[in-house]
């Protein structure tokens, strides 16, 4: 299942889950302890869960969550087979579907002119630049894409990494220390999180968009270390809300800190024309300094991107692990991002009709009594469903009606607010929205 953020646990659950822990260890049995004249254990005294996969608690708890979907009666909502390109519609199993599930906000996957850019770049580079950049070299589209992420940023330079994940983790991970400190918004992505855990930085988290508490923690704490760094997103993927930016620039200035902003669902969807959250602001690229975003969403391809100060360009490029050692990105999916960040430019209208559409879902979804959380209405809409076993139920019994939605459960949302996540689409119209909104009501109805 998709996992993004993990919950805040009360204290009992905390007690409950180091109890539960506690008897599993008990009952495989510890280690034995070496005896006195230092013997080791023999292999078969290694209790099995600690050399089996089909013992290893990650793969229980999927056993779990299959049983419980198997006692309730709902199949499992993940991995469906899609048969054609998934956009404001699909093919699954030979029937058109209402999609919902797709990152694919401006319908620039499958546009003529991306596809007509891979299919280019693979005739005249082929499928791979075959080792890291470094290494192999760099290929002209490499370096047009970083250019063109650069001037929509109206920074430096930018760098284009293979994976949006692997970005996150490799450049958090290198650029702190266990001197350093990192304060984030409590939902920010999994990727983050990964980063901050490489680093050896300390951790801090503040509630949800609560820029006081991160005046308070940045008071109390700055001067304990040396760099200091402020992650959140541009628009987070569960919520759909977003930051006050200009009110986390001062913040950060003021307590000299860096800020990052992870731009993953935020860039081609906020802004007059698609250009993030500093364009919905109002705001000079300068004034952040880490842009981080992905080439999935709106850009239609694969991969992530920093962009910033031509010194901290210059030093992923030469020393980030995951830059460094990793395969180059391969030229037709740069050249894929490339053509859809220059059809999003050319077209301004795809990012005007998203906007109409989000918009609209969202007051229909709340004038038909469903709770949307605290989402803007910029994409990314939660229709909450109250708990696990109902979202996947209602997921179901949408799909059954022709529309595609993914749940998220707990523990990727808390089991409360579990919900149907929907993602609109610029290619969505207005009667698929409004006939999305009325099934929904109808299947949610008690």
């Amino acid at each position: 299942m998709p996992l993004s953020r993990g919950p805040k646990l009360s204290a009992a659950l905390k007690e409950k889950l180091i109890l539960e822990a506690r008897q599993r260890r008990e009952g495989q049995g510890e280690l034995p302890e070496l005896d006195p004249t230092g013997a080791v254990p023999a292999a078969s005294e290694v209790p099995a869960a600690f050399w089996r996969f089909d013992q290893h608690p990650g793969y229980q708890q999927v056993q779990m969550l299959r049983a419980g979907a198997a006692h309730f009666g709902v199949a499992d909502p993940y991995f469906k087979l899609h048969e054609g390109t998934a956009g404001a519609t699909t093919q699954i199993g030979g029937r058109e579907y209402v999609n919902f599930a797709s990152y694919n906000y401006l319908g620039l996957c499958g546009h003529p002119a991306v596809n007509a850019a891979a299919g280019a770049a693979v005739a005249q580079f082929g499928t791979s630049v075959s080792a890291s950049r470094v290494v192999s070299g760099e290929r002209p589209v490499h370096r047009a894409l970083e250019q063109a992420i650069a001037d929509a940023y109206g920074v430096d330079g930018a760098l284009a990494l293979v994976s949006g994940h692997a970005t996150n983790v490799t450049v958090i991970g290198h650029l702190l220390g266990h001197r350093d400190l990192v304060i984030h918004d409590e939902f920010i992505h999994n990727s983050s999180l990964q980063g901050m855990v490489l680093s050896g930085a300390k951790r801090l988290s503040f509630p949800h968009n609560d820029l006081n508490a991160l005046d308070v923690l940045l008071s109390e704490h700055r001067r304990r270390y040396e760099r200091v760094l402020v992650v959140v997103e541009g628009l987070y993927s569960m919520d759909g809300d977003f930051p006050d930016l200009p009110r986390l620039v001062e913040i950060k200035h003021r307590h000299k800190a860096f800020l990052m902003v992870d731009e993953a669902h935020s860039f081609g969807v906020m802004g007059a024309t698609g250009l993030g959250i500093r364009e919905h602001f109002g705001l000079a690229g300068s004034e952040v300094d880490i842009w981080m975003g992905t080439l999935s969403k709106a850009l239609a391809s694969c991969g992530g991107y920093i962009a910033g100060e031509r010194a901290l360009i210059d030093n992923l490029k030469h020393l980030a692990p995951g830059f460094l050692y990793s395969v180059g990105m391969p030229p037709p999916v740069a050249a894929a991002a490339l053509a859809a960040l220059q059809c999003m430019q050319a077209e301004p209208q795809r990012v005007e009709r998203l906007r109409a559409r989000s918009a609209l879902f969202l007051a229909e979804a709340r004038a038909a009594g469903l709770d949307t959380g605290t989402s803007a209405g910029l994409s990314v809409i939660p229709v909450i469903a109250g708990s696990s076993v109902r979202a996947v139920r209602l997921s179901a019994a949408l799909f059954e009606a022709g529309i595609n939605v993914q749940p998220i459960l707990y523990p990727a949302v808390p089991e409360h607010a579990a919900r149907l996540r929907f993602f609109l689409s610029s290619e969505h119209t207005e009667a698929q929205v409004v006939g999305s909104i009325r099934a929904i009501a109808h299947a949610i109805a008690p």
